[in-house]
């Protein structure tokens, strides 16, 4: 197994941040671009837990568009082979002291690279 091949890693380096700007930008449309269109692409988010292509592209379409900017703490992303990824970070809504993180599988599809499964979650706010 090949990790990190530098222009594998490129590409879902690149395509992470055209996810990046989708999301901090509420571009609904690139958003739902980027996610597998399958019956099997999960993600698990802060609040929600969303079974399918297309509960996830309805999740994207009833979300608030307000309060998505986002400050980028750690940012890992790691290539196994030429057709699969994944992109972990860390980050701070801006406005907030909670760290969230945020996790992704990515696969090399037909169309391109597409999120397969994601996660969501905030850590606990820290002590006073």
């Amino acid at each position: 197994m090949q990790i990190n091949l530098p222009e594998v890693l490129a590409e879902v380096t690149a395509a992470f941040a055209r996810y990046e700007r989708a999301l901090t930008a509420n571009d609904v449309a690139v958003l739902d671009e980027l996610f597998w269109r399958s019956p099997h692409t999960l993600r698990y988010g802060a609040t929600e837990n969303l079974y399918g292509y297309d509960a996830i592209a309805g999740f994207r379409a009833a979300r608030p568009a307000a309060g998505l900017e986002r400050a980028l703490l750690r940012t890992v992303i790691t290539t196994y082979g030429q057709d699969c990824a994944t992109a972990n970070v860390e980050f701070r809504r801006c406005g907030s002291d909670r760290t969230g993180r945020q996790s992704q599988t990515w696969l090399r599809t037909p169309d391109g690279w597409r999120v397969v499964a994601a996660h969501v979650s905030l850590l606990a706010p820290p002590p006073a």
